[in-house]
């Protein structure tokens, strides 16, 4: 049975879903954009094995919404409370794109994880310069920074729907035709609907994943990998070169746009860095996009019970 709490403390405010057992913990982080609930469609399968965890990052959710806090830091130290004062014991991580950079932190700073489970997260991809060349930053980035500095329009969702990068991916004909009467539906629903995840006629259900919970996301976090904030300074590779734990590499498809836009969270060459810094690591390729546990939640549960079963308590 599935169970909502918040964990607070000195400033923390962390929201999270749990289901309960005597099994392994396994604590989930989502990736920008949606939130806990993100998971919801491989809770069930992942609490057969796992006590499971799915938190709420800052700016999403029902967790903090405060700017100031919206970095690699701030929301790796308040799950490494969350893990200290809630879980009590040494758990495993999974996190999701930009929750995979915050699991891989969380790793190199404590003994707290004995398995990490990285969902294609965007290494080395999302940092300096070489993030002005990846979709998050020319999609879900810019559009949060021109969110913020505009005054029309106060529905994020819709606005990144309307705004979104995808529309590029449809015929140059046709494509202001289509955008103009898909945007009409998504606002209709919206107004309908507006505290429900967003739904659009002939919309792929893979895409919509994105929208899980967008209607309580902040888009000044997205301004952090805009700018480049969120990182601190921490470079990756330090991260990396700092994890002891046994860890998994989910990687999705690699794809590149005409104009060289790396149309995935990294690059073969990224991945390859990875696995040379991290001391034992596991690559798992899956043949989909980004959302590997929404696009293949069979074999990504099979993934988890297969590669982590050995270390099961």
């Amino acid at each position: 049975m599935i169970s909502k709490h918040v964990y607070k403390k000195q400033g923390i405010e962390l929201n999270y879903y749990e289901i309960r057992n005597q099994l392994q913990p396994l604590v989930l982080i989502h990736a920008q954009g949606v939130d806990g609930t993100s998971f919801e469609n491989v809770w069930g399968e992942l609490s057969k094995k796992y006590h499971v965890y799915s938190v709420d990052c800052y700016g999403h959710g029902e967790s903090l919404h405060n700017a100031e806090h919206y970095n690699l830091e701030d929301i790796g130290k308040a799950i490494i409370c969350f893990i200290h004062d809630v879980v009590k014991e040494k758990v495993f991580l999974l996190g999701h794109s930009s929750g995979g950079l915050l699991a891989a932190y969380i790793a190199s700073e404590t003994e707290l994880c004995s398995y990490l489970i990285l969902e294609d997260p965007p290494f080395f991809s999302s940092q300096g310069e070489r993030r002005k060349g990846s979709y998050n930053y020319i999609d879900l980035s810019t559009v949060c920074h021109s969110f913020i500095n505009q005054s029309e329009s106060r529905d994020f969702v819709l606005y990144y729907f309307s705004h979104q990068y995808a529309w590029n991916f449809f015929p140059e004909k046709s494509r202001e035709k289509i955008k103009r009467k898909m945007t009409a539906m998504a606002a209709k629903y919206r107004r309908r609907y507006p505290d429900r995840n967003l739904k659009v006629m002939f919309w792929p259900k893979a895409a919509l994943s994105g929208f899980h919970g967008m209607g309580k996301y902040d888009p000044l976090f997205g301004e952090t990998f805009f700018n480049d904030s969120f990182h601190c300074g921490i470079l990756h590779e330090n991260i990396l070169r700092n994890i002891k734990c046994k860890t998994i590499f989910m990687k999705a498809e690699t794809n590149f746009s005409e104009d060289g836009i790396l149309l995935a969270a990294l690059s073969e060459e990224d991945l390859k860095r990875v696995s040379e810094l991290v001391a034992d690591i596991q690559i798992v390729r899956f043949p989909c996009g980004h959302g590997i546990h929404i696009e293949k939640p069979r074999e990504f549960a099979e993934c988890l019970a297969r590669y982590c079963s050995l270390c099961d308590r």
